[in-house]
């Protein structure tokens, strides 16, 4: 079961460090297996992204097949019930506004001396999103990675996604992917997808970034991939945790603590608390929630190896610890939350109040889920729009403007023994 840590106990920073130090990207015999495929691809492209694609998701297809088709959408549509899209339509409208605001505009300042300075900013050309698939349906992977890029108005946006064993698409993603005006969908997924669009194929087309979430193995391609293309971040297993006071509800902290912890073995849920009787409550309802789940044996797992109440001797304590987690999920459950936003560094995205369940996030509030895990939301943002966007230095100067900085240009070129840049300055006042 979920280990209690009090941090008045012995040896608790070598305790908390093995909760704090999550999966890394280090497994060699994978990268091994990816590098291998990267190579494969580079040199042989549709013939090995159908090789890989028959080995690993037991389905042959011809390079066309690839491709989903006009028809395959249609028939997706008549699986999928109206309620999914009354939810669905709620979600993109949502997460589009939550976007929109998020926009930048090109700038220029023009000096009295005729100095020039500003930056462009436009679109990413091509941009490729990858979505687990398979047996899973992940809709709403597909609206959060692929709704930014839209609204940063990239040229086009491709899609990359597992088939299941039939060889077909999952009708929801399938539908979701429509709904944004995807403009192509390819049934590929894994390591051989990324390589696909990393490189480019006859029947695949090269992208400027990859974005979205994977296993193990899509995570490693994307981390060889860069260079060739741009990634968003190399995202690894889900996290939650609960900052919590004696004013939070134990069985919604317990519902939120099992939200991540149902993902997969290797998630993480942790609940930092003052309040030993929370802690305490929290135990009791894990137990009780965990038997009535239908992923109790991945739950389990997960809260046995990764998860932790955290018992802490004040508030302040148990912000420190939450700051050095740097989690992907921050719920602050606590009496006052918005008090605490400016103490709380490093986060994905933080939840306040009691009634700012996690899974909001996931699907329907609108900021993006695909968030920074492992302790990198210390240097790294949530996906946004920033994501999608390039910008461009502009300057251009006078010669009033070029007269007034001339000797220091001059002077810093020198420093560096940099004659030419010096001289290139130079030049334009012998005349």
């Amino acid at each position: 079961m979920i280990k209690l840590i009090n941090t008045n106990e012995a040896e608790v920073d070598d305790k908390l460090e093995d909760i704090l130090t999550r999966s890394s990207f280090d497994d060699p015999e994978k990268m091994e297996t990816v590098e291998e495929v990267l190579n494969d691809i580079q040199a042989n492209g549709d013939e090995a992204v159908l090789k890989y694609t028959a080995k690993f998701d037991g389905v042959e297809f011809s390079p066309e097949e690839m491709l989903v088709t006009e028809e395959e959408i249609k028939a997706a549509y008549k699986q999928v019930d109206d309620e999914f899209l009354a939810a669905l339509e709620t979600a993109i409208e949502n997460i589009e506004d939550f976007h929109r605001r998020q926009k930048r505009e090109s700038w220029m300042n023009v000096d009295d001396d005729g100095v020039v300075l500003g930056q462009v900013i436009r679109p990413l050309e091509s941009v490729g999103l990858y979505v687990p698939g398979g047996t899973a349906a992940y809709p709403s992977s597909v609206l959060m990675n692929g709704i930014p890029a839209k609204v940063a108005e990239v040229d086009e946006v491709i899609m990359v996604s597992p088939p299941d064993e039939s060889g077909e698409m999952n009708p929801y993603t399938l539908v979701a992917a429509d709904k944004i005006d995807i403009d192509k969908i390819y049934k590929v997924g894994g390591a051989q997808a990324v390589g696909a669009i990393a490189f480019g194929t006859e029947a695949v087309p090269k992208v400027d970034k990859i974005v979205g979430p994977g296993n193990i193995y899509v995570t490693l391609a994307k981390k060889l991939a860069y260079g060739y293309v741009d990634i968003d971040m190399l995202a690894g297993p889900s996290e939650v945790l609960v900052l919590a006071d004696n004013t939070a509800v134990p069985k919604h902290v317990a519902a939120d603590l099992l939200s991540q912890a149902e993902h997969d073995p290797m998630a993480s849920s942790v609940l930092v608390t003052d309040s030993k009787e929370l802690a305490e409550a929290v135990q009791v309802e894990l137990k009780k929630q965990l038997a009535e789940l239908s992923r109790q044996e991945i739950a389990t797992q997960a809260l046995e190896d990764y998860g932790a109440i955290i018992l802490t001797d004040d508030l302040t304590e148990a912000i420190e610890i939450t700051n050095r987690f740097a989690p992907e999920h921050l719920e602050v459950a606590v009496d006052k939350p918005f008090e605490l936003v400016g103490k709380l560094k490093n986060a994905g995205a933080i939840f306040l109040g009691h009634n700012t369940a996690e899974p909001l996030g996931d699907y329907i509030a609108g900021p993006n889920h695909v968030l920074p895990t492992g302790g990198s939301a210390r240097f790294y943002s949530s996906l946004n729009l920033d994501d999608f966007i390039k910008k461009s230095s502009i300057l251009s100067y006078s010669k009033e403007g070029l007269a007034k900085v001339k000797d220091k240009a001059i002077k810093l070129a020198e420093v560096e023994g940099l004659d030419a840049h010096a001289n290139s300055v130079r030049v334009r006042f012998e005349d």
